[in-house]
């Protein structure tokens, strides 16, 4: 199974991911869950100063979870194309190469799981963008390209609530 979590940014994605990593069910998986800090060290911008470069290291990162076994990721090829759609230093070209190639990557998980709790406080994590209208703006992207792109998804799933309710709904979504 490959399975990825999308929704913009202080959402609970790594959260769930790390509480899913602690339960039995899971011990088969390996895991992946957002580098920012290390790809900011290297230079690399994020959020709206993203560029084509550093959309293609997440992306590159996205595409080899997907060649994984067992794998569950706290983004999605989604989330890429949603951080790239909303970037100031990407033209309309770089992001239209984006979404072009992740288009394709969608197919390949077996289940996206979509958080979109805004009521979750903004995380000051030192690299994460905590303005608020910023991470709206991400979350209706993702909404979007959910609504043009879902259909590619073998299975998609909306969740919300507690930690331990999210993990309850993904074990309910995969029958565990």
């Amino acid at each position: 199974m490959k399975i990825g979590f999308c929704g913009t940014m202080s959402v609970g994605k790594t959260t769930l991911v790390n509480a899913l990593k602690k339960d039995k069910t899971f011990k088969k998986y390996k895991f992946a869950t957002e580098r920012s800090k290390y790809l900011s060290s290297l230079g690399i911008p994020l959020n709206t100063d993203s560029t084509l470069k550093g959309q293609l290291v997440f992306a590159a990162e996205r595409a080899a979870e997907l060649m994984q076994e067992n794998m569950i990721t706290d983004r999605t090829v989604i989330d890429v194309i949603a951080f790239s759609n909303l970037s100031k230093q990407m033209n309309e070209d770089e992001k239209d190469i984006i979404e072009d190639m992740l288009f394709y990557l969608i197919q390949d998980y077996d289940i996206i799981f979509h958080i979109d709790d805004l009521s979750i406080p903004i995380e000051d994590n030192g690299i994460r963008e905590t303005d608020k209208e910023y991470r709206e703006k991400i979350a209706k992207e993702i909404e979007g390209i959910l609504e043009e792109y879902g259909s590619q998804c073998k299975k998609l799933v909306k969740i919300s609530g507690s930690t331990e309710e999210r993990v309850n709904q993904v074990k309910a979504s995969l029958s565990l």
